[in-house]
């Protein structure tokens, strides 16, 4: 009886030998070329190193509305939220007896003004009618006494007449300068005069002052601005000193934010900054650091910066959530290198790590010595030069590559 299955049993073996070989030939080949490895290309590239942060939106101080008096508040013509003018009604309280305070004051400055015009219409022209008239008494008695002592001294009169003539021209003589008073005190530089002007000022002074505090009870915006709080409602009654509103001033914004202390040695005033509301992340704004704390909070490790807004735009609102990217250095040409091509480069402040570099199908150790990084991007100072290709790490690691292992380059990973 002939053997059918031993032919097929011996090509089954023969085929699996041939695998073998292959398989062998193929394993050595790749070990001999070594393991394939995706690789970075360094490269010069503009590099701007930033440090990123979040805060809010916040004006630099805001406005406590209140009042000066106490009263009902009789209308709220405004909202919350809303944006109003400079001098804009905000608050209306009930003002009649403010009004009343002003007619009666009013009232007596007419009665002041009054009482000046009598003095120079009615009281300085008859004391000037009377001094003429004084005048003229004393002109009479000076000539008689002037003719009594003529007479005496040629023996017509007495002595008697003579001393008649003398009192009458002394009484004239009072007479005349009590006119003469009167009416100095009635003129421009005159106790009266000054007195009924005194009046006349103090009764207007009264009016303005009740005017403005009639005005208190009209409360206007002192500033544009939006109002932000409103702590106040139709029919409250308020009191002096008591906070009604709230007002974001218009026109300087800034945003005030927290960056980690150990960024504190890179910033400086007035370094640019590109900012973003969270709400409207593609809508960026240009900032300016303005105000670094000199403090550092103790619970967060932080510190507190502000930065100016020169051009709000309209969305922006009052303590509105955005983020912020400051230019704190910035290489034009630099040559860099992805992050991630580093192996041992230990805390992000370090100035030196190691790289594999693609040497001839090879791996090779290069120490190098670093400086900005941002963006997952390193300025590469020295250790290597441009066009030079290094293999990723993780890359690495996955194929335990080591300085000296064969490796083959794979098409370049997609830069950050």
């Amino acid at each position: 009886m002939t053997d059918t299955t031993a032919p097929p049993r011996s090509r089954w073996k023969l085929g699996a030998g041939v695998f073998v070989v292959l398989l062998t030939c193929a394993l050595a080949v790749r070990w001999w070329v070594g393991p394939q490895v995706a690789v970075h290309a360094v490269q010069r590239r503009d590099l701007v190193q930033t440090v990123v942060a979040s805060g809010r939106v916040e004006a630099p101080h805001r406005v406590a509305i209140g009042t000066q008096i106490t009263g009902v508040v009789v209308r709220i013509p405004v909202a919350e939220g809303q944006f109003v003018k400079a001098g804009e009604m905000l608050v209306e309280l009930e003002s009649s007896e403010q009004q009343a305070i002003v007619r009666q004051a009013e009232a007596a400055l007419l009665l002041a003004e009054v009482r000046l015009r009598q003095l120079l219409e009615v009281q300085t022209p008859v004391a000037a009618q009377a001094l003429r008239q004084a005048q003229s008494s004393l002109d009479n008695a000076r000539s008689s006494l002037r003719r009594q002592q003529d007479l005496f001294d040629q023996g017509f009169v007495g002595a008697a007449a003579l001393d008649d003539s003398r009192k009458a021209f002394e009484l004239a003589d009072a007479q005349h300068r009590s006119a003469q008073k009167q009416l100095d005190t009635l003129g421009p530089s005159g106790s009266d005069h000054a007195l009924a002007l005194a009046a006349q000022r103090q009764a207007r002074a009264a009016v303005e002052a009740a005017h403005a505090r009639a005005g208190y009870a009209f409360i206007r915006a002192p500033v544009a601005g939006t109002l932000i709080g409103r702590d106040v409602e139709t029919g409250d009654v308020v009191q002096a000193g008591k906070l009604l509103m709230t007002l974001s001033p218009a026109g300087a914004t800034q945003i005030v934010a927290e960056i980690d202390e150990r960024n504190l040695r890179v910033l400086a005033l007035g370094q640019k900054a590109l900012a973003s509301a969270d709400a409207y992340p593609q809508a960026r704004f240009a900032a300016e650091l303005a105000y670094i704390n000199p403090a550092i909070n103790p619970q967060t490790g932080a510190v507190e910066v502000k930065l100016d807004v020169p051009s709000p735009p309209p969305m922006l609102s009052q303590d509105m959530t955005v983020s912020v990217d400051i230019e704190v250095a910035r290489r034009p040409g630099a040559l860099v290198l992805p992050a991630d091509a580093l192996r041992d480069a230990g805390s992000p402040d370090a100035t030196t790590a190691t790289v594999l570099a693609f040497d001839n199908g090879r791996a090779a150790s290069r120490s190098i010595r670093l400086g900005l990084r941002s963006g997952g991007w390193v300025e590469v100072l020295d250790g290597l030069r441009a066009g030079e290709r290094v293999i990723a790490a993780a890359a690495a690691a996955s194929a335990a590559v080591v300085s000296g292992t064969r490796v083959r380059a794979a098409p370049a990973v997609a830069a950050p």
